[in-house]
């Protein structure tokens, strides 16, 4: 059985999926809590809304909590990557790896998982990631600490909040508002 939750954050209303090997997507606010179900549901369409059980209902208190500001790696959510390509699956493990408040470029990722030459397919592998926040690809910037692409409601505006929120650094946030 597939359920979603709708939760409150400091940005706004989000949405969790979870079936019985995990959370099989997570998904930010969008411009209404209609649409936010809707992009959720993608994620498991035969979803029914339902009480999140204990270990969900921890994560969504860990999420909540990391956008308040406080420093939460996410990393004791369990993810079900039965859905998504096994490349993928290593691109969002390594960016889980990422703590809050600092940032990885596409290329360093590409590295980190033994493509050295991968930082569009490290980002293409973003694009489509299902674990909003949870897999933390707002963390993941361009070369030389640019600002591109971000696939969420709201764009580099939403990517630059959450990097805020987690305490990112005023050299750092000076240099990426120069660079956007």
């Amino acid at each position: 059985m597939f359920a979603y939750a709708l939760f409150d954050t400091a940005i706004g209303r989000c949405g969790i999926a979870w079936g019985p090997r995990g959370v099989v997507g997570v998904q930010l606010p969008e411009r209404s809590e209609m649409t936010t179900v809707t992009r959720i549901m993608r994620h498991c369409p035969n979803a029914e809304e339902a009480e999140p059980p204990k270990p969900i209902a921890r994560g969504i208190e860990d999420i909540q909590a990391l956008m308040r500001g406080e420093k939460k790696s996410l990393r004791t959510i369990t993810l079900d990557m039965s859905r998504v390509p096994a490349f993928n699956a290593r691109v969002y493990e390594t960016a889980r790896s990422i703590p809050p408040g600092k940032t990885r470029t596409y290329g360093e990722i590409a590295r980190a998982i033994g493509d050295r030459d991968g930082a569009r397919a490290v980002g293409q592998a973003l694009s489509r990631n299902p674990f909003a926040i949870v897999v933390p690809c707002h963390r993941v910037v361009g070369a030389d600490a640019k600002l591109v692409g971000f696939s969420a409601s709201g764009g580099i505006a939403t990517k630059l909040k959450l990097l805020k929120l987690e305490g990112w650094s005023a050299e750092e946030q000076l240099l990426f508002e120069e660079l956007a």
